[in-house]
């Protein structure tokens, strides 16, 4: 990037500053979780039980999944700034929806809609792609995610303080704001980036075989999927474990439910100073190790009989920092594979980590129960984590097998 193009704030024939970026990431990730301690509550006002009022996590991360299939070639196609900007606006009518909703059922219709709001995560990344190469991509990447760490280490406390100052609305209200902020910032700093394909939007959507035929973007992406689901899952088990076994209070649930995310703003702290150093490969295998190792500690202190609130929050910490690292690194990996494809490659890899969380997630909630205990969540928390380890793996041993050759 020449010093006459570099990013200069609200002024949207630049590059987008990196501010921008972050927000629109941390956004998605405040939706996703700032009313979790309300769970009990918001099931109390509507009625219904936990589990129903849990799909409103795992519904909502399954129609991540759904979406991210098509907002990847439509941005392809129409470019990243009107594709952010008609999702976030769709977010904002979703959440009045929400705050109006007299029942669970149309509740949960509406919380599906806010899903929209993944546009701005998921073309964030693709906003650096289209900017940066790989190496570089990766360490930006890691710096627009922090947004994903700031966010959940906060939003939790937040909306169990405001659940309890002002009832369960109260989380949608603050969500309303915010999102009518972020369109109006978008639409001031963030310009096209993206050279639009001149394909059809159809021949776009029939550029999925070329990524599904890479080997390479197979293993970022199930690299990715398998870490980060150990933090989906805990994000559908970690309320049930916070009230019914250490009987917290929604604030103090919300107080500890963000431990991961300090590990995960130490991790993409490190992803953002030194993957262009260190390279991508390495990088996500060292937080997929991270994430199983953690889990496996926190198992042996169970079984020890030393599980305790300080132990069980304070370990989860390890999930945050391994994802900080493998998140950003392996989604710069599955952009890079094919780099016209970026925003395709974006919103697929996204699908297959949201998809596998959401199915994580409702695992979790479903196995949890009052004789259960926490065994469910960190054996999967760690099978997961070691699944990630042998998908990086198997990326490593083919990009050896490709040194020299011009394929993926």
């Amino acid at each position: 990037m020449t010093s006459q193009n570099l990013p200069r704030f609200l002024n949207r024939t630049t590059p987008p500053h990196i501010v921008t970026l972050a927000l629109l990431s941390g956004m998605s990730a405040l939706v996703m979780n700032i009313f979790i301690p309300s769970l009990p509550a918001m099931s109390a006002y509507f009625g219904t039980d936990y589990s129903v009022m849990q799909l409103s996590v795992a519904g909502y991360l399954a129609m991540n999944a759904v979406l991210q299939l098509f907002i990847g070639p439509i941005a392809d196609k129409l470019g990243r700034r009107p594709v952010i900007l008609g999702g976030m606006a769709i977010f904002v009518l979703a959440t009045i929806g929400c705050l109006l909703a007299q029942n669970a059922v149309v509740f949960l219709i509406f919380r599906m809609t806010q899903a929209m709001v993944v546009t701005a995560m998921v073309l964030s990344r693709a906003v650096v792609r289209d900017l940066y190469p790989p190496n570089e991509a990766a360490s930006r990447i890691g710096y627009v995610t922090m947004g994903m760490a700031v966010v959940p280490m906060i939003a939790p406390a937040i909306g169990g303080a405001l659940e309890q100052g002002f009832g369960w609305q109260a989380n949608f209200w603050l969500m309303l704001g915010l999102g009518l902020a972020m369109i109006a910032l978008t639409w001031a700093d963030l310009g096209e980036t993206a050279r639009k394909s001149d394909l059809t939007l159809a021949r776009q959507f029939g550029e999925y075989p070329e990524l599904l035929r890479s080997p390479r973007f197979w293993g970022y992406a199930l690299a990715c999927a398998f870490s980060s689901g150990a933090f989906f899952s805990y994000l559908g088990g970690a309320p049930f474990i916070g009230t019914e076994i250490f009987g917290l209070n929604p604030t103090q649930l919300g107080l500890y439910f963000g431990a991961p995310a300090l590990g995960y703003v130490a991790g993409n702290y490190l992803s953002g100073r030194y993957s262009a150093r260190i390279g991508i490969n390495p990088m996500v295998l060292t937080g997929g190790v991270i994430v199983a190792a953690g889990m496996a500690v926190l198992l042996l202190v169970f079984a020890a009989g030393f599980g305790s609130v300080l132990s069980f929050f304070g370990l989860m910490t390890l999930v945050g920092l391994g994802n900080g690292l493998t998140i950003p690194n392996s989604t710069a990996g599955m952009l890079s594979v094919r780099p016209h494809l970026a925003g395709t490659a974006a919103g697929l890899g996204g699908a297959i980590m949201i998809g596998g969380g959401a199915a994580l997630s409702a695992l979790a909630g479903a196995l949890l129960g009052p004789d259960s205990g926490p065994w469910p969540l960190l054996w999967m928390m760690f099978l997961s984590g070691a699944a990630s380890v042998l998908a990086t793996a198997a990326v490593i041993k083919r990009a050896r097998g490709l040194e020299g050759l011009d394929e993926s």
